[in-house]
């Protein structure tokens, strides 16, 4: 990992990219990629696309999504308080007494969580907040003064805090799901241009908006690009501590290694692909297994145009969509390793189907 690598991950780490606004950080995203691409390619809504090797018959895609959980203004009372609803999974519980962002066309505004204190608050009959219930203090006594801030219904509304690290083994922070997804693509790009890696195929470094509000970017993009061949990361729960249940979750820890998905959605030959390259690599893996679909753009993907060869992998990890998520740096240097050297090991005339 290079002083460059690791100033990428904190700008872009740090940078807010809500749902429907992630503008800014694909800009920071396709700076850095740029001298490892030949080409890019953006659509309508904001995916970013770097092409390798473009004009090639045969078409891979490695792809992450850059979005972010957020909140909306979605009401202001007379009395300069905001009210607010979701975009994306955004965690009720969470939010009161947290520092927030409101993001306006002014600039930044300074907000909280407020919540009554424990003094007057009934606490044998306390219960997680309701989105209703919450509401973010800017320091306003009345309406007119928060609409003079620039504050509006439908003003974006993001967590305060950025990237850390714990123990000298974790990154910590918001936004990990899934930006550190958006970092590991860019390093594989990063490594194939430094290592003069010459690909038989296109090869579409891939990130995605929307995902957190139902895989949009990555189905309005599949369309478009078409390709053979889609390998997707993603973030997935770390099961160890407190609260998992692993006969329900399964047994998956940061710290040991890739998760290699099972599914439907799963393109068999191609998960094998990914097993087979990883114990060539020695590279430490695991396995998990989903029900009806992965959750991630690799849905999309798969069930796109005629269908497309996918696959999943994901990064462990720890408080998903809280404002403390956790990765292990170990996990994050393998999950690049692996897309690397699987796109190392195509030739560029796969034919992944079961029957021929």
């Amino acid at each position: 990992m290079s002083d460059q690598s690791t100033e990428f991950l904190y700008k872009y780490l740090n940078n807010a990219s809500p749902t429907g606004f992630e503008s800014t950080g694909q800009q920071i995203w396709l700076d850095y990629i740029k001298p490892y691409i030949e080409e890019q390619i953006i659509d309508v809504y904001g995916t970013a696309v770097g092409v390798i090797g473009p004009g090639q018959d045969y078409k891979v895609v490695i792809e992450a999504h850059s979005d972010e959980i957020s909140w909306f203004v979605n009401y202001i009372s007379e009395d300069g308080y905001i009210h607010v609803r979701r975009n994306g999974g955004s965690d009720a519980a969470i939010a009161p007494s947290m520092r927030v962002n409101l993001h306006t066309a002014k600039g930044v505004v300074k907000g909280v969580f407020g919540w009554p204190a424990i003094h007057v608050r009934d606490v044998a009959k306390d219960q997680v907040p309701k989105v209703h219930e919450l509401f973010i203090d800017v320091g306003a006594a009345k309406k007119d003064e928060v609409l003079e801030m620039g504050i509006h219904v439908g003003t974006v509304v993001t967590f305060a805090d950025g990237l850390d690290e714990l123990n000298g083994k974790y990154y910590l922070g918001r936004a990990l799901d899934n930006r550190m997804g958006g970092y590991m693509i860019a390093e594989v790009a990063r490594m194939l241009h430094e290592n003069n890696v010459k690909l038989p195929f296109t090869l579409y470094v891939v990130n995605a908006v929307q995902e957190e509000i139902g895989l949009r970017g990555a189905e309005m993009i599949s369309r478009r690009l078409k390709p053979d061949l889609a390998i997707c990361t993603d973030v997935t729960h770390d099961t160890q501590s407190p609260m998992y249940n692993k006969k329900e979750q399964g047994d998956l820890k940061c710290g040991s290694g890739p998760v290699i998905c099972y599914g439907p959605a799963v393109q068999n030959n191609v998960r094998d692909l990914l097993i087979r390259v990883a114990e060539e690599k020695k590279i430490p893996f695991q396995r998990q297994a989903v029900s009806r679909s992965t959750g991630t753009d690799t849905d999309s993907f798969a069930y796109s145009t005629e269908g497309i060869a996918s696959a999943l992998i994901s990064l462990p990890l720890k408080y998903m969509h809280t404002t403390v998520e956790m990765v292990s740096k170990e996990d994050v240097q393998n999950v690049i390793q692996l897309m690397y050297d699987v796109l190392l090991s195509l030739k560029g005339d796969e034919d992944f189907r079961y029957i021929k």
